[in-house]
């Protein structure tokens, strides 16, 4: 489903070559749920942005669903995003001039589904937002705002979710909650998930824990706990 083959992210700043990424190989099979944990700085949310076609790449390949993305350019990366990915980020990353069930309508109209209102309004009740449809993003509280990004997020049934930190922005109790709730929509629509974290609880709901150390994979390791579970 996703992967990655001896990746390099390299940036030129005014003391020389930065590395970012280096010979990052990882392949996440179709339906896991992987944690990318490690150190600000580590090289996780880069990884993540190029997993998902975000950034270009300085050398390797990235491969989604068989696709390289390393010989596309950025509107065919986009197209295929369109069709395959959801994001969840930490700063919700809504649109302020539309509310929340317009927030979560766009996708699905982007995407040409003749019931986009429909289906908005069936994902806000599923996460609990059902009378607050009508608020706009600053009329919304931090959690009611990423519980309106997972619905978006979940809103075109993409078969990869990819959430960077996403509980980054809120309280503890409320951090909790929206966890459930990915975790539990995760399993319903049979998502690839890739979670990038620095918070280990929310590291250890997934089946599989990658921890990245100055841009490189220092291990790859299954979460027998939640694998046998």
């Amino acid at each position: 489903m996703i992967e990655t083959r001896n990746l390099v992210k390299a940036v030129n700043t005014s003391e020389g070559r930065l590395i970012i990424l280096n010979g990052v190989s990882l392949l996440i099979e179709s339906g896991e749920a992987v944690a990318i944990v490690g150190a600000s700085g580590s090289g996780k949310s880069t990884l993540l942005g190029l997993m998902a076609g975000l950034d270009g790449v300085t050398s390797g390949d990235v491969l989604l669903d068989g696709h390289n993305l390393t010989q596309m350019d950025e509107e065919q990366r986009a197209i295929l995003r369109g069709q395959l990915v959801g994001f969840v980020f930490q700063s919700f990353q809504l649109l302020p001039s539309l509310t929340a069930l317009e927030n979560v309508m766009l996708p699905i109209e982007l995407k040409g589904d003749p019931e986009p209102n429909k289906k908005a309004n069936q994902l806000l009740e599923r996460v609990g937002l059902e009378e607050r449809w009508h608020h706009y993003p600053n009329q919304l509280s931090g959690g009611e705002q990423q519980r309106v990004a997972i619905a978006r997020a979940f809103a075109t049934e993409a078969r990869i979710l990819f959430a960077d930190e996403p509980t980054g922005n809120l309280d503890t109790a409320t951090g909790a909650k929206v966890v459930d709730l990915l975790f539990d929509l995760n399993q319903e629509y049979s998502t690839t998930l890739v979670l990038v974290s620095h918070d280990e609880r929310l590291a250890g709901r997934c089946g599989r824990i990658v921890k990245l150390v100055a841009g490189e994979i220092m291990s790859d390791e299954r979460n027998v706990e939640v694998v046998s579970a």
